[in-house]
């Protein structure tokens, strides 16, 4: 065990990650030592940012819990905190289960933390974060909670009614991260779109980023996480006049029949849907459409399911991510349907609907063989250099390979001509301008 040094361990989304980055802002502030996700975890104190979205998630974090648990009795770390959607969703089951952990904090309270081992937390410094990525880019949060009523999901549960930051707020941490080197933020929050109608009574998204666009230094900006309904179309306008605004939008749909969309809560029918996605390709062209889709939803039939084949074949997203529906207690679906559709049958249609969209896009990659694009660099590995396009997010898209003949720099764009493809990745070299 190290004194003086906290370890922080974030599960779960990008929003997650922005919470720890805060954390560990403030206990540096503190005269800590802190590090972020490390290979050996040694800390005086660690502290464990969970997920409580799906099974899946909450039994990576439960599992986490209890092996710094472990790790606790055995002297190789000290105090043990747990922060996040996980704790917020099942604190006194989880107090009650793991009392190997000093104390249990939710979604919002994790300010207590500083105070509850003596230091202080500085509000003045509240927009301040130690940045986890790669310090050219960051996630930029727009607000908390969602006022959806999805029926799978159980977010709202965790993380109550939506609640937009200022524009100024929003604005002063953009400030502050180009000031330590960031040419690209992430947009996000749990439903972009829904920004501003709780704070300013109308949707303000397209306004905002229209300020964010104009800060000094702002390179790229990437929205993520829109939802379909009520979607505000004056974006499409920021999008197609702003350079720094990428052509890109990531909007999860979740499914296209009306019996399913119904079933969902979605608030869409499949004729909205499709209109919605044939205006936003034709006022933005070229943009990118990254989307999330749902199998296994109780109710989904043979038929549905087919019609949602279809969709993905005739729309042809760049990008596309899915999964298998979970019974999520708490949600809606939980207590109305039955989860009567076999895990079996759900795994078949995830991966069948995965196997359609691979063929796809290895289509769209062929398309920009030979293409010229402006990468912005990541990373270097053994043999190439890993860069993404503007119609690519970190973590989750596909990546530029570009060769070594040339020496380049991470954190700055280079124009790079495609020699090469596969199904999801480019490769190419860096290009005089």
């Amino acid at each position: 065990m190290k004194r003086n040094k906290v370890d922080i361990i974030t599960l779960g989304c990008s929003k997650n990650l922005v919470d720890s980055e805060q954390l560990m802002w403030q206990f540096m502030a503190n005269g800590y030592v802190v590090a972020h996700d490390p290979p050996t975890i040694t800390g005086e104190i660690v502290v464990v940012n969970t997920c409580g979205f799906i099974g899946d998630a909450q039994e990576e974090s439960i599992n986490m819990i209890l092996e710094l648990g472990e790790a606790k009795k055995k002297g190789k770390i000290g105090q043990l905190y747990v922060m996040g959607c996980l704790s917020e969703r099942f604190l006194k089951e989880l107090e009650k289960e793991i009392p190997e952990v000093d104390r249990f904090y939710g979604k919002f309270n994790w300010k207590e933390l500083l105070s509850d081992i003596g230091k202080s937390y500085y509000r003045d410094l509240a927009a301040e974060r130690i940045l986890t990525t790669p310090s050219h880019y960051a996630y930029l949060k727009i607000a908390e909670g969602c006022n959806r009523t999805c029926s799978y999901c159980s977010i709202p549960i965790m993380t109550g009614k939506y609640h937009s930051r200022s524009m100024e707020d929003i604005e002063q941490e953009a400030k502050i991260l180009v000031d330590k080197g960031v040419k690209e933020f992430q947009l996000i929050a749990q439903d972009l779109t829904y920004y501003g109608l709780d704070l300013y009574k109308q949707l303000t998204l397209p306004r905002l980023v229209e300020r964010i666009s104009d800060i000094k230094g702002v390179e790229w900006i990437r929205l993520h996480y829109g939802y379909p309904a009520r979607f505000p179309y004056d974006l499409l306008r920021v999008m197609r006049e702003r350079e720094n605004v990428c052509t890109y939008l990531d909007i999860a749909l979740q499914h296209i029949s009306d019996n399913m969309l119904a079933k969902m809560r979605r608030n869409i029918t499949k004729e909205e849907t499709c209109a919605l996605l044939e205006r936003i390709r034709e006022e933005v062209p070229g943009i990118h459409l990254r989307t999330t889709l749902m199998v296994g939803h109780p109710g989904e039939t043979a038929g549905d399911f087919e019609e949602l084949v279809e969709f993905i074949k005739k729309i042809r997203f760049e990008r596309m991510g899915a999964f298998a529906y979970s019974h999520e207690k708490g949600a809606y679906s939980y207590e109305k349907y039955t989860d009567e559709i076999n895990p079996d049958t759900k795994q078949e249609r995830l991966d069948h609907i995965m196997r359609v969209q691979e063929k796809i896009s290895s289509e769209i990659n062929e398309q920009k063989l030979g293409k010229i694009f402006k990468v912005l660099i990541d990373k270097e590995e053994d043999k190439y250099y890993i860069g993404r396009t503007e119609f690519d997010s970190p973590e989750v898209d596909p990546e530029v390979l570009v060769t070594k003949d040339k020496t380049l720099n991470i954190g700055t764009f280079y124009h790079v001509k495609i020699n090469n493809m596969d199904a999801f990745d480019l490769y190419g070299s860096a290009v005089e301008s």
